[in-house]
């Protein structure tokens, strides 16, 4: 088919090479010259593993392209993916300016029918309103499709290739087989594709960030009764994922959810909700509790000096999850200014996100490219980022390095036991 992507950030670019890759032809657009501009160069400006090689490879074979003209896209596609950014206004409603200027630019350039779809994560009735915006600008037929995206970061190119199940929100029956049609290479081990209506797509998606941001939130709960209580919450979480009805994705406990998607997601739908006329609550209490635990090393931090103030610390993670570079909500930003207002001063290390870390944080922190020279005099280690590189670390080196032997773990990686023979103190989360 005849693809244009519009919007090549974490999802767009994902989506149009993986959509190349399956021997589609692909235009992406974004009016960012200089990132188009290093596209066209096989340069991928994000971190996702496998997805420079796929771009690379579909350029060559000259299945993908790169353009800053919509124009382009619109001429030479059948069917249009909108992937732009829907960022949280000031009251936690999603910014759909974005989508809803190029719906009325692509509708004037339109000389024939064409599948628009919504892969951008957007509220319920967005399909509605692209329609009328573009009925407004043109009489040629078009179809409105809202196809949500359910891709991890780190995971982004494996999920779009082998996804568990593709959602397609069309009451038209020919835009369902051309979508099924699209969709068929990806599904050969899965026969998940779903039709329905717009609206119920467009809820899926934030019904199914908000619960999976709920499940983070309760096993957080349930880690801080746990030291309250004595018990290990990693004991806990193995029972409550040995039952089939919860299962154990989602119930590592830490230090709260970040990037792009969960707090932007549970934002918008408390806001739709309340559009709506409904309080809910447990969204609300799922928030709050994660803005508290994003906190929760410092405070522990806190109490075992007593005061943070000229104290160096060391924080090893910096990206809101391993395999990415994102640092959207990430709760190391949150920590790390923390410190900073308590008196401390900071080092870091992240294998990825040090030069996206340095344009948010500037010089209040001292970077370092290896994790053992971030550790020299640290009067403590915040382990934040639960990255392979810190899984088995030399600990006998570690306690050298340090001025004090003191560990907090977001991500409950180490064992306590171990590090106690070692000499360490240890603090983590619901132990």
């Amino acid at each position: 088919m005849r693809l244009a992507v519009i919007g090549t950030g974490y999802v767009g670019l994902v989506a149009g090479a993986c959509f190349a890759e399956n021997g589609n032809d692909v235009i992406c657009v974004d009016v960012d010259e200089k990132k188009i501009k290093k596209l066209k160069k096989g340069i991928v400006p994000i971190y996702e593993p496998g997805l420079e090689d796929l771009v690379n490879r579909n350029l060559k074979d000259k299945r993908l392209s790169f353009t800053t003209r919509l124009r382009d896209a619109v001429d030479n596609a059948s069917v249009i993916f909108l992937v732009l950014p829907t960022p949280p206004s000031e009251d936690g409603s999603a910014d759909l300016s974005h989508v809803l200027e190029v719906a009325g630019k692509i509708a004037g350039l339109m000389k024939e029918p064409k599948i628009i779809v919504n892969k951008s994560t957007v509220p319920v009735g967005t399909a509605d309103r692209v329609r009328e915006v573009m009925r407004s600008k043109t009489d040629i037929p078009f179809d409105v499709v809202s196809n949500p995206e359910f891709l991890k970061q780190g995971a982004a190119v494996e999920d779009f290739m082998y996804p568990d199940r593709v959602i397609v929100g069309t009451r038209n029956p020919e835009t369902s087989r051309v979508m099924q049609e699209l969709y068929d290479t990806f599904l050969r081990t899965s026969g998940r594709f779903m039709v329905m209506d717009e609206r119920s797509a467009e809820v899926s998606k934030y019904a199914a960030n908000a619960l999976l941001a709920t499940k983070i939130s309760f096993i957080n709960e349930i880690a801080n009764i746990c030291e309250l209580a004595g018990a290990d919450v990693d004991q806990v979480r193995r029972g409550l994922g040995a039952d089939p009805r919860i299962g154990p994705q989602f119930l590592f406990p830490g230090l709260g959810y970040g990037g792009s998607c969960f707090p932007k997601d549970t934002k918008a739908l408390i806001k739709t909700s309340n559009e709506l006329g409904y309080d809910f609550k447990i969204l609300k209490a799922v928030e709050a509790v994660n803005g508290k635990q994003k906190l929760r090393l410092v405070d522990k931090a806190e109490k075992h000096f007593g005061s943070l103030k000229k104290k160096k610390m060391t924080v090893w993670g910096l990206s809101f999850k391993p395999r990415t570079d994102d640092l959207r909500e990430a709760p190391s930003l949150v920590i790390i200014r923390a410190l900073l207002e308590h008196g401390a001063t900071v080092r870091a290390h992240d294998p990825v996100a040090i030069e996206r870390s340095r344009l948010l944080l500037g010089d209040s922190v001292t970077f370092f490219e290896n994790n053992y020279d971030a550790l020299r005099g640290a009067d403590a280690l915040f382990l934040v980022t639960e990255w392979n590189d810190f899984r088995h670390p030399d600990f006998g080196r570690m306690k050298t390095l340090m001025k004090t032997p003191v560990i907090f773990d977001g991500r409950n990686i180490y064992d306590p036991r171990l590090l106690a023979k070692q000499g360490f103190t240890y603090y983590g989360i619901g132990r």
